[in-house]
């Protein structure tokens, strides 16, 4: 006798809402089918379903992606790295406290104290014909953010040695959900043989077709809803063995629309919208926003992030800021509106040469054109570098670059050997966009503080000092 098992996920969704509702009504036709015939299925979600760039998120700190989740009637859930240090150690450690579906994570843990009870490395679960399956989590090891959070992220292949056979020994199929990237998850098919199924995610890549890697199959599904995953099994009973496995990721962008879920993501967005009318100050006049140029605003908010931090100077793009305020009051959902994104206060310690460095690449057309995806950004352009703490003297060329001539500290040449401190945006340190901020051996991160917790307290400032 032949079964077929079927899973469905998402990953790195990233609160894109628009593609839930057809995301939903796909899962809901094939929900309806294999409940006729009696098959088994599971939803499944890889992480980072939560991104504080959107409303809902923000408003509802990520429960109502959890509710949305329930709703949809998912089974299990991993954590990505946008729930797992995104969110204060409070609001995560309470964030699946309603969830209707099994969490798991097997590398996540507590610095100090009692674990959450939703929290599980990995769940175990049979078919309706008794085949047993299991699901384990791992989730992106950022361990310097984590831990500034109150928890512990165990190196992920650890976790894994931890549980492997502990697994094998009870499942007949193992399932990995890993938000770990591409290459992580060809190096655990090369080394973990007794894994079946990858389901991949956190670098958005894209499998149209699973990828059979040595006896593992890996899928992925990209990122923001744009496809979601299928995966189907066969297991001979008589045998015992799996004799087929496919998997898929399907497009969602012709799929229809599920028009309860649209309606029940507008009212879960007018209901978080609800949370987010606290006025933060009064504006006497508007401040506009230019993504090329230094405006009041900008300076402001760079500025800001200088004393915040107690940084020597400070740096931030003007990408950063998406739209104009009006005059009159500004709330807190207008101030996550303008600036979105889910990026840390960060300062870093760097030598006078390579602070130069870090000026004159700023400075470069280059640099400031980059339409930057990802690293906690969810502007559209980097846009001008926006300096504070010292003074830059340019001059523009023929050819449209501005390249820098001079660079002052308190009147003075920057100290090519001296140490300066800078504070900037965390998504600086990754990447290569500027390697001296990212090699820095000295970096300090403000969490759970937001880069809209700085400008909230900047526009205070701002109307403050205007009153004068």
């Amino acid at each position: 006798m032949k079964e077929k098992i079927f899973l469905y996920y998402t990953s790195d969704l990233h609160s894109h809402f628009e593609n839930w509702p057809q995301i939903v009504g796909y899962f809901n036709k094939k929900k309806s089918k294999h409940e006729e015939r009696n098959e088994t299925y599971w939803l499944l979600d890889n992480g980072d379903h939560a991104d504080r760039f959107h409303p809902i998120t923000e408003g509802l700190m990520g429960k109502g992606n959890v509710e949305l989740l329930n709703e949809a009637g998912y089974s299990f859930a991993n954590l990505g790295n946008n729930e797992g240090i995104t969110l204060s150690h409070d609001d995560l450690y309470h964030l699946y406290d309603e969830a209707d579906f099994d969490v798991v994570c097997s590398n996540l843990h507590m610095l100090q104290g009692e674990k959450p009870n939703w929290l599980k490395p990995y769940v175990i679960k049979e078919t309706v014909k008794g085949t047993k399956v299991g699901v384990l989590g791992l989730t992106a090891p950022f361990e310097t953010f984590y831990k500034m959070l109150g928890w512990s992220i165990e190196p992920p292949l650890e976790a894994l040695e931890r549980y492997y056979k502990e697994i094998l020994e009870q499942a007949d199929i193992f399932v990995l959900l890993s938000h770990l990237g591409i290459h992580d998850d060809e190096n655990i098919a090369q080394n973990y043989p007794g894994i079946d199924v990858i389901i991949g995610g956190h670098t958005h890549h894209l499998f149209q077709n699973g990828e059979h890697y040595g006896d593992s199959i890996l899928t992925a599904a990209g990122k923001y809803g744009t496809h979601l995953g299928e995966v189907i099994l066969e297991w001979d009973h008589i045998d015992q063995k799996l004799t087929k496995k496919e998997a898929y990721a399907v497009s969602t962008e012709s799929l229809s629309k599920d028009h309860k879920v649209m309606k029940d993501v507008e009212m879960m967005k007018d209901r978080a919208v609800k949370h987010l009318q606290e006025v933060v100050t009064t504006l006497s006049s508007p401040l506009h926003v230019a993504w090329f140029k230094q405006t009041p605003l900008m300076k402001s908010l760079t500025e800001e992030l200088q004393r915040w931090t107690g940084a020597d100077i400070g740096m931030l793009n003007a990408g950063v800021l998406l739209d104009n305020l009006g005059e009159g009051e500004v709330t807190y959902e207008d101030v996550h509106r303008i600036c979105p994104h889910p990026m840390n206060p960060c300062k870093v310690e760097v030598t006078g040469e390579e602070l130069l460095e870090i000026i004159r690449v700023g400075h470069t057309k280059k640099l400031t054109e980059i339409r930057l995806k990802g690293l906690g950004f969810r502007g559209e352009v980097i846009g001008s570098m926006i300096f504070t703490g010292v003074d830059i003297e340019t001059i523009a060329s023929t050819d449209g670059e501005v390249r820098v001539r001079k660079v002052t500290f308190g009147g003075q040449p920057l100290n090519r050997k001296e140490m300066y401190t800078l504070a900037t945006a965390d998504t600086f340190t990754f990447g290569r966009l500027f390697p001296e901020i990212a090699y820095s051996k000295k970096k300090v991160y403000y969490m759970p503080e937001l880069l809209r917790d700085v400008l909230a307290k900047a526009l205070t400032d701002y109307q403050t000092e205007t009153e004068r």
